[in-house]
């Protein structure tokens, strides 16, 4: 099945906006590229959709990201001159995830069993290694478990897939990577608050539980990839929280 088309993504056509300027000589190496803040007003969106378009410069070795400082030029295009290819942005992907997991969690909550819940009580206890990999490793098994727990297959098959989209994203990838750099790690206590939920039988309960862990999560990756002063960190929270409100 073919993926979705590049001009279907908003954080590439802004992206790809960047590098006509660097191509055009608008920018030098070395320059400081506008502030995400001033970049959003320009191309009318969100800052979540504008760090999704600078990490597709930084795949590509455009751009260097220096953490509190901001964005620099690094080169004016591509050097091999074939671009990493395109795939879900990073937020995108948690926005759909927000959307999917929440309600495939409601509906775990009406048919999951004891051994499951046992099942995703391990893996809660796993998300605590030190190891940082065997750790997102366990997390990425309890959002399947859930979906398992469904006995839904097309269900199941469609967080495996988004998963499996978060794996094979360049894009994501590169994120990850900054996460775990900043020291993020799987938030226990949240995945058992959705266990509890899902213990009582209760879709409602475990559709909030899901939710907010995954609006979390969604914090935390704007955190770990700031690039400006961290002044901005309270915009950035309400922004967030204003990007998702339709969906509640």
């Amino acid at each position: 099945m073919a993926g979705p088309r590049s001009e279907g993504r908003l954080y590439e056509r802004i992206a790809e906006s960047l590098r006509q300027s660097l191509r055009q000589g608008r920018f030098s190496v070395g320059d400081r590229l506008p502030s995400e803040r001033d970049l959003a007003q320009q191309f009318g969106v969100s800052r979540p959709t504008v760090r999704e378009a600078i990490i597709s410069l930084e795949v590509d070795g455009l751009v260097e990201v220096r953490t509190n400082s901001g964005v620099y030029v690094a080169a004016l295009d591509v050097a091999s001159g074939d671009r990493a290819p395109l795939d879900v942005g990073p937020f995108e992907l948690l926005e759909a995830r927000r959307v999917f997991e929440a309600e495939v969690c409601a509906v775990a909550a009406l048919h999951i069993d004891d051994e499951r819940i046992a099942r995703l009580r391990e893996l809660a206890v796993a998300m605590e290694s030190d190891d940082i990999i065997d750790a997102e490793t366990a997390d990425q098994e309890f959002h399947l478990e859930i979906a398992r727990a469904t006995q839904n297959s097309a269900m199941e098959m469609t967080i495996a897939t988004l998963w499996d989209a978060r794996d094979k994203s360049p894009q994501y990838n590169l994120l990850t990577n900054k996460v775990r750099a900043a020291g993020v790690a799987p938030r226990v206590p949240e995945h058992r608050a959705i266990i509890d939920a899902l213990e009582r039988r209760d879709p409602a309960a475990a559709r909030d539980a899901m939710r907010s862990h995954l609006e979390r999560v969604f914090e935390e990756l704007l955190e770990a990839t700031e690039t400006e002063a961290i002044e901005r960190a309270r915009a950035e929270v309400a922004e967030k929280r204003k990007r998702f409100s339709h969906l509640t």
